[in-house]
């Protein structure tokens, strides 16, 4: 059996300032540049990425060959520009053309792509690699925990897996399990299915897999398994995308349709049921600051939440830092602020050296500010990041010119890290890079929403999610939807839309 593999990884903030062009799916920053053919392989190999988790499973169990055809992503932003979209998806289309004859296909994808001239970027692609190979070859395909999972999605794949842990640990598993469905149809056995659309939206904030009710959500789907049920699935949606099927979806697989149906039933009252108990946990950052002040050992992690690169935010907002530095915080240092300017003035000045600087607020997004003050070059870095934690490691990320800076003309101990590429601070190697060791310090600031826990948590005093401004807005009630189909609830027991 010879099956064609591809990748094409975005997720799309809608309100977010920044397009995701074809250069930022072509360049390398916290994940590998665009990758064809047989590179496809020889890079996505023992790392945690669906795509290495099918073909590592696949070469166990199967004597499939694998045809690589393209892999790749964009940070987290607002839309994928049409340009971008059409040139990936062409390319990909023509190595499924020209790959000869192909028995199944693989697709390693996230699930909430939106592009300029269409809401739903990944059912489009599926119904155009549907227009080339036909309705009967079987498509099987990944998404990510945030997925929104769309019914064109549904339609046009053989079957769905998806990540069941956030932070994404499992991401490798999540193509792996895709194994066992391409190859059951590849072996003529049925694949009945059913799905179900969540009538409310959850924040990314209150979907860890770590926490209630998510924990037992997720363990729900993974033991539902036998008596004709192939595979129960839950995607909590990234409702920072404002298009008219955004949410939770629960997506099952059976024998006959009778067992897909109850699988995707039960899963589907458990997530109603569990309505009441999602909690975002957001505080304010005053009151994140002043609670880990008060601990007397740190340290004390703080989510940035709104400002995460990783949910498409800009990464360069400072409400966090005016925290810091009103409250007189001590021992702290916050990662990871994008500004290129600021890092290229710091490595221009040296260590040692003190500037005053306009820091941060370069995106453009209303009512945002910059940080105006003097601060002294405590360190730099080349950028060049071989991440270990657990969701990006054995990858070598490319963050651009890196720098400490301190501010000095303030009554506190405060520290930011900034670099030259937007990215999720989700690794302490991110800190540990330009000298810093996280669990020295007595509050660490990280620009992330939960990923951050696989990493930063087991260092960790005490966790604390603060309400910072940034473009990936936690209060869904406040949020300016106008896509969204209309009684779907704005978070968990929310107003109506």
């Amino acid at each position: 059996m010879r099956i064609a593999i591809a990748g094409v990884q975005h997720e799309t903030n809608t309100f977010a300032p920044s397009l995701a062009t074809y250069e930022e799916f072509a360049k390398r920053d916290a994940w590998p540049e665009m990758l064809h053919g047989g590179e496809v392989l020889s890079r996505m190999t023992g790392v945690n990425i669906p795509l290495a988790g099918f073909a590592d499973e696949a070469d166990r169990v199967t004597d499939w060959e694998m045809v690589p055809i393209l892999w790749c992503s964009a940070e987290p932003s607002s839309y994928v520009t049409d340009d971008a979209y059409e040139r990936i998806v062409a390319m990909l289309l023509d190595g499924i053309r020209g790959a000869g004859p192909i028995d199944g296909i693989y697709m390693d994808l996230h699930g909430a792509m939106v592009v300029q001239s269409f809401e739903d970027g990944e059912g489009e692609l599926l119904r155009r690699v549907r227009d080339v190979v036909g309705d009967d070859l079987p498509v099987v395909i990944s998404l990510d925990l945030h997925s929104n999972t769309t019914a064109a999605m549904f339609e046009h794949a053989t079957a769905i897996t998806m990540f069941r842990t956030y932070p994404h640990i499992d991401m490798a598993d999540a193509g792996a399990r895709a194994v066992s469905h391409l190859k059951r149809a590849l072996d003529g056995g049925a694949i009945h299915k059913a799905r179900r659309a969540s009538p409310f939206l959850v924040p990314l904030t209150a979907q860890h897999t770590g926490s209630t009710p998510c924990e037992a959500l997720y363990a729900m789907a993974a033991g539902l398994g036998g008596d004709g049920i192939l595979s129960a699935e839950l995607s909590m949606g990234f409702p920072p995308a404002d298009i008219h099927e955004a949410g939770p979806v629960v997506v099952a697989y059976g024998e006959t349709q009778g067992s897909a149906d109850r699988a995707a039933d039960s899963l589907f009252q458990a997530l109603l049921d569990a309505e009441p108990t999602f909690d975002d946990q957001l505080i304010s950052p005053q009151e994140a600051v002043s609670r880990a002040m008060a601990r007397t050992q740190g340290p004390t992690v703080i989510a940035d939440a709104q400002d995460n690169a990783g949910a498409g935010a800009s990464s360069d907002t400072v409400g966090m830092l005016d925290a810091l530095v009103e409250g007189g915080a001590q021992g702290a240092v916050l990662a990871l602020l994008d500004d290129a300017e600021a890092a290229s003035a710091a490595h221009s000045a040296g260590i040692g050296a003190e500037l005053s600087l306009a820091l941060g607020g370069k995106s453009g997004q209303p009512g945002q500010h910059p940080y105006d003050g003097t601060f002294r070059v405590e360190a730099l870095g080349d950028g060049q990041i071989l991440f270990t934690g657990a969701m990006y490691g054995g990858f070598e990320g490319d963050l651009g010119p890196m720098a400490v800076l301190r501010v000095m003309d303030k009554d506190c101990d405060v520290r930011v890290i900034v670099g030259s590429e937007r990215c999720q601070c989700l690794d302490q190697d991110i800190l540990r890079h330009v000298g810093i060791e996280p669990g020295e310090q007595h509050i660490v600031v990280v620009k992330s929403s939960v990923h951050f826990r696989a990493d930063f948590e087991p260092i960790a005093k005490e966790v604390l999610v603060a309400e910072a401004p940034g473009a990936h807005p936690c209060r869904l009630d406040n949020v300016d939807y106008k896509n969204l189909r209309s009684g779907v609830r704005l978070g968990a027991l929310g107003p109506v839309f």
